[in-house]
């Protein structure tokens, strides 16, 4: 099983299987927060076997986005701590997660490697429009909602007496950025753009998936979500055809083929239907 590894003072990153999902625990004087739960209860437990040594009750639970494999462990922390998250996921959770989790239980078969029996969906009991300062036991950690990038539910966090972020899907390191459910392909980079303004250069920034990066990996991963959100205006603009799109910036950007497609999906849509920023 892997380790906890300490990216900032009293700042913790394991990376779990499936997924190479990156859950932090942020320690204070007297409690500690945890972000992210998930796939299910028993991987929820896992985390709280794992996370025993330190000898902190788990206080704060924070999702950095609604995404299943952010999300789907929460009830395991539903009576014991206060779960934040975006205001905007219990919306999110009836639009996408919640038919998905339908259909995954009526048929495990499709996913046999995933563990679907016994989650009950359990949105966040704190709702943020805003950024908050929470205490933790002597120290302060920042909650901070963005605007459509990944999905419209992302928030990420800052330790700044430690230098750190752990910011969710809105950086991937491990795997290409995906879009995925409810992402917004062409307002991405902006919030990316946004968040690179706030970190520092000596800030370690602890993505979703894979191993914790830093600003410089933060501004590359904006660039490139730029180029694929300019390459889905022009083409939107000239009416041209999805699969063409899609190869074209698949061939300019490395991102496999698939991950295009689903970006210049979506951003067709959202073209078409007026929903973007910008």
């Amino acid at each position: 099983m892997p380790l906890w590894t300490e990216v900032a003072d009293r700042v913790f990153v394991r990376r779990y299987q499936p997924l190479d999902i990156s859950v932090a625990l942020v320690l204070g004087e007297t409690g500690a927060l945890l972000v992210d739960t998930r796939c299910n209860p028993r991987e929820a437990d896992e985390i709280l076997s794992d996370a025993a040594s330190f000898g902190r009750e788990i206080t704060h639970v924070v999702n950095t986005h609604a995404h299943y494999d952010h999300t789907f462990g929460n009830q395991r922390f539903a009576e014991t701590a206060v779960i934040f998250g975006h205001h905007l996921i219990p919306r999110h959770f009836a639009e996408f997660e919640s038919p998905r989790l339908v259909e995954w239980q009526a048929n495990p078969e499709a996913q046999p490697q995933y563990d679907w029996h016994g989650v009950s969906l359990t949105p966040p009991t704190e709702l943020l429009e805003s950024p908050i300062d929470l205490d933790i036991g002597n120290r302060i950690v920042r909650l901070i909602p963005l605007g459509p990038g990944h999905t419209d539910t992302d928030l990420v966090i800052q330790v700044p007496d430690a230098g750190a972020w752990i910011v969710g899907d809105v950086i991937e390191e491990s795997g290409p950025p995906m879009y995925g459910s409810g992402s917004f392909p062409l307002d991405w980079p902006v919030q990316i753009e946004t968040l690179a303004g706030m970190i520092a250069d000596s800030d370690v920034v602890v993505p979703g998936h894979g191993a914790p990066v830093d600003s410089a990996f933060v501004r590359a991963q904006a660039d490139l979500l730029g180029t694929v959100a300019d390459g889905i205006r022009e083409a939107f603009a000239r009416a041209e055809p999805v699969e063409l799109v899609a190869e074209r910036i698949a061939g300019a950007t490395a991102l496999p083929l698939d991950f295009a497609e689903a970006g210049v999906h979506r951003g067709y849509s959202l073209l078409a239907s007026g929903d973007v920023s910008g």
